[in-house]
């Protein structure tokens, strides 16, 4: 495979696929009965709550991530890191180094299938548990998946190092990132059910509107309007750096959440409320300061 070959192929998963499943779901269910009052109205409190939310789980799994690239080298003779609110560095030499590159994604991603299995037995979740339990099986797959697509093609970013000090072949490579590239739409397409579950009455999702107007409220406006909250904890930086993992995340998984709504169906809620968004809000002020105080001027595991 060519290495620009993956560019298309991310180009399909960011939008054909969506738009494929949404054309096919529509013409599908549009003959759906919807009656107006199964519409449920614009829910801002819960837009609000689940953006804090998303934006939680977000700065969350990217600390995670940094933390665990950190502590494998911590513990390395000859390696001296430092972990920040945005990246980390180290100084010293081990040839286990870029292995540990590795190790960020690989806890971000089992993280992820342990809150994926808790959603799947149905735990007993609060419904904020619950949505912020879901985000970050959202982030920790979408964190994760597509540094091991890219580290398939190239070996300058963190997977692509760690799949070099492995010494995977290039047919391995190959078959990694196009493995990675598949599983990214099933995170959304996983997810839309249990999302939909959060809504205050089974009525509110009985049609393919009501669905779509629900994730949208849920998922894909809460998803758009965290990018700028989300830059605040990732400045100062390359604006590269900055900007695009946010939008990225972003555009891999809501697309598949809000087409996946109108196909989803039978559909049994907790009739829950989702307003209390001012602790999301006390815990992301929070984090922010902790990352801005704490980890920018660094902190050094050595």
């Amino acid at each position: 495979m060519h290495p620009t070959q993956p560019h298309w192929t991310l180009f399909l998963v960011v939008l054909g696929g969506p738009l494929v499943l949404g054309a096919a779901a529509f013409f599908v269910r549009r003959r759906e009965p919807a009656p107006a009052a199964a519409v449920a109205p614009w829910d801002w409190a819960l837009v609000a709550h689940s953006t804090l939310l998303y934006t939680l789980a977000f700065n969350l799994t990217f600390f995670l991530q940094e933390l665990f690239l950190v502590v494998p080298k911590a513990l390395t003779p000859g390696l001296q890191p430092t972990l920040f609110h945005n990246n980390h560095s180290w100084s010293g030499t081990n040839p286990l180094a870029a292995l540990f590159q590795g190790t960020g994604a690989l806890v971000i991603f089992l993280g992820a299938g342990v809150g994926a299995w808790v959603l799947a037995r149905r735990a007993k979740l609060a419904p904020t548990g619950r949505l912020f339990c879901a985000w970050m099986v959202f982030h920790g797959f979408l964190q994760s998946l597509p540094q091991v697509a890219l580290g398939g093609v190239s070996s300058g970013g963190d997977v692509g190092m760690a799949m070099t000090y492995l010494q995977l072949g290039p047919t391995t490579k190959i078959a990694a990132s196009l493995a990675a590239l598949v599983a990214m739409p099933f995170v959304g397409l996983a997810l839309t059910r249990p999302l939909l579950e959060l809504a205050p009455s089974d009525a509110a999702v009985a049609t393919p509107r009501g669905r779509a107007k629900f994730i949208a409220n849920l998922a894909t406006v809460p998803a758009l309007l965290a990018i700028p909250l989300i830059i605040l904890y990732r400045v100062p930086r390359e604006t590269i750096e900055v900007v695009a993992p946010p939008i990225a995340v972003a555009l891999l998984g809501a697309p598949w959440l809000q087409t996946n709504a109108w196909r989803v169906t039978s559909v049994r809620t907790k009739g829950s409320s989702h307003a209390a968004w001012r602790m999301p809000a006390i815990a992301c002020l929070a984090l922010l300061l902790f990352f801005h105080l704490v980890l920018r001027p660094g902190v050094k595991f050595y």
